[in-house]
């Protein structure tokens, strides 16, 4: 009971910060292509790379209540593969194919390497 509060807990704070943090990167750098979506989709890469290099990944079946809230919970929410794939849509509907296609390439490339740098500054691929 305990992991699945955790993840309820930590998906609600992923979620508003998500929210925050993609409304004002789309403030500051326009809507020409989805940055708010890109930030968060990185700096979640990299918060999940961070965390993996701390906690390790959890064995399938075993209860891990720290895994639960932040990896599950707080990056699960947060990060936005659903927003992701409706922006690359929306940006091929409007004709905008390259951009589409680079910004699906930008956000793939750039997260494994994000979340590679995460683990590697915590000491998870040394």
């Amino acid at each position: 009971m305990l992991e699945l509060l955790s993840v309820l807990l930590g998906g609600a704070l992923g979620g508003m910060v998500r929210l925050a943090l993609g409304n004002a990167v789309g403030r500051q750098l326009g809507a020409h292509l989805p940055w708010g979506t890109l930030a968060v989709n990185l700096s979640g890469a990299l918060a999940m790379g961070m965390l993996a290099g701390v906690l390790g990944f959890p064995a399938p079946g075993v209860s891990n209540t720290a895994w639960s809230l932040l990896a599950i919970g707080l990056l699960g929410g947060y990060t936005t593969v659903s927003s992701l794939s409706l922006q690359a849509v929306t940006l091929w509907q409007q004709g905008r194919e390259t951009a589409a296609i680079g910004y699906m390439a930008m956000t793939l490339v750039a997260g494994l390497a994000a979340l590679a740098l995460g683990a590697w500054l915590t000491g998870g691929l040394a």
